[in-house]
């Protein structure tokens, strides 16, 4: 093994920062989270141990099993709807028909570099049940105003929309990416053979997308299971829309319960392992990976 470290020295010397920035911003802030899980400390007193009492608690906090639910449902439906508008622009922005493409490939990607608390505080004046836009429109268009951000049953959709709005331009171009290296001579012989749009798009396009839409959806699952802003800044009543990254920050920044938000770090952690995990065995038996 030192044969080879020596052999290979130089190739390891230009990884190794981020080897050390890995080893103690990432690694060793893993290990002493799951450290504190199994104690009890406010961050100022000793720790006191407390075996797997914050893991059992999690069991009984009603807010913990909200923000779980509430952070499903805003991967499943971020998932999906990045994924198909990203596709959709994407397919727009590659037309050949489509002028002024660099106007529009930077627009589109606009949203992204805006800052996501100034955006979810315009957002906020968007869905206010008495004044905001999107009430006044649906009040001219003859129906009643929505409590989007007053009612449990309609909090999560304005974080659901605002996270969809926020992720798209990223993906898009990513998309855009892998149209732009799909050779030209594949929908040429496919069109000599008389295959229409749809089929081009199913059997050409879709196919050769593969492992950027696969890429695409491993990296969206890990923002959406650590989204924080948006439900953050458009917080709804109680626990109706709190993601589990927002209440493990609540947990420990505000009650000062470092053990038991640890512990929801840890449980975090293993899901987003388990996601992954399953994610990639799936690919793995297409044959993909």
């Amino acid at each position: 093994m030192l044969k080879a470290l020596k052999k290979h020295r130089y190739p390891y010397l230009f990884i190794s920062p981020y080897i050390l920035l890995f080893l103690f911003f990432q690694l060793i802030p893993v290990i002493w989270t799951v450290q504190i899980s199994f104690n009890e400390w406010d961050g100022l007193r000793t720790m006191k141990p407390a075996g797997l009492d914050n893991y059992g608690l999690m069991l009984q906090d009603y807010m913990f099993l909200d923000a779980i639910r509430n952070t499903l449902y805003y991967w499943v439906l971020s998932a999906a709807g990045v994924l198909l508008l990203a596709i959709a622009i994407a397919s727009f922005l590659n037309s050949d028909n489509l002028r002024a493409k660099t106007f529009f490939r930077t627009t589109t990607f606009l949203p992204y570099v805006c800052a996501s608390v100034a955006m979810g505080l315009i957002f906020s004046m968007l869905f206010e049940e008495n004044s905001g836009l999107i009430n006044e429109i649906i009040v001219k268009a003859g129906g009643n105003r929505v409590p989007w951000l007053t009612s449990s049953s309609t909090a999560r959709i304005p974080v659901v929309i605002l996270h969809v709005w926020r992720l798209t331009p990223w993906y898009t171009m990513i998309v855009l990416s892998g149209l732009l290296n799909i050779p030209e001579e594949y929908y040429e012989a496919a069109h000599i053979d008389g295959a229409s749009g749809a089929q081009q798009f199913s059997n050409i396009t879709l196919p050769l997308l593969g492992n950027i839409l696969f890429f695409c959806f491993v990296t969206i699952t890990v923002d959406s299971w650590k989204l924080f802003n948006e439900s953050y800044v458009l917080s709804g009543p109680g626990s109706s829309n709190t993601s589990l990254f927002q209440l493990m920050y609540q947990t420990g920044f505000t009650t000062f319960k470092l053990g038991y938000a640890s512990a929801i770090g840890v449980v975090l952690i293993l899901i987003l392992l388990s996601i992954s995990i399953v994610q990639f065995a799936i690919r793995r038996r297409q044959g993909e990976l």
